[in-house]
């Protein structure tokens, strides 16, 4: 729970009540969403830009954050998010309804030009850095277990 007084704003917990320049980055963010949708700022027409909620937050909540997200695009908000985490990708395609208007967008350079690439399903997204770096990732740490099998 949140609390703002005349110039401060208090995150409420049970060790009591935390001044907001005090908090972590990550929970400052959460909490300033939850005073945007509290205070009515977030209704059906709005407009929320996020960039990169994943950063300074415990990957964790991403799971909760993609459905705050989801929750406030069904009730008409328009949500822009710009995201570079693997995490983030995967719950709102996992999480995301085939009702829910959510589209996907790879910014990337052809040459010295920046073209986009749009989709609403993650799967189809491309390219796929992200996608790809994670991938690589998983591979490699599977040839390393690997390696000293049958030894």
């Amino acid at each position: 729970m949140a609390r703002l007084s005349a110039k401060e704003f208090f995150l409420k917990n049970k060790q009591g009540e935390l001044e907001f320049t005090l908090l972590a980055e990550g929970i400052r963010k959460l909490g300033l969403l939850w005073v945007l949708i509290q205070n009515g700022t977030l209704l059906n027409g709005s407009i929320l830009c996020w960039d990169e909620p994943e950063a300074n937050l415990n990957p964790k909540l991403m799971r909760t954050v993609v459905e705050i997200l989801l929750e406030l695009q069904r009730i008409g908000v328009q949500i822009l998010l710009t995201t570079h985490d693997y995490v983030v990708l995967k719950e709102f395609d996992l999480q995301a309804k085939n009702t829910d208007k959510v589209i996907f967008h790879s910014l990337y350079r052809n040459t010295s030009e920046i073209e986009i690439a749009s989709t609403d399903n993650y799967l189809n997204i491309s390219p796929n850095v992200i996608d790809e770096s994670f991938g690589s990732i998983v591979d490699r740490e599977i040839k390393k277990s690997m390696t000293n099998l049958g030894k």
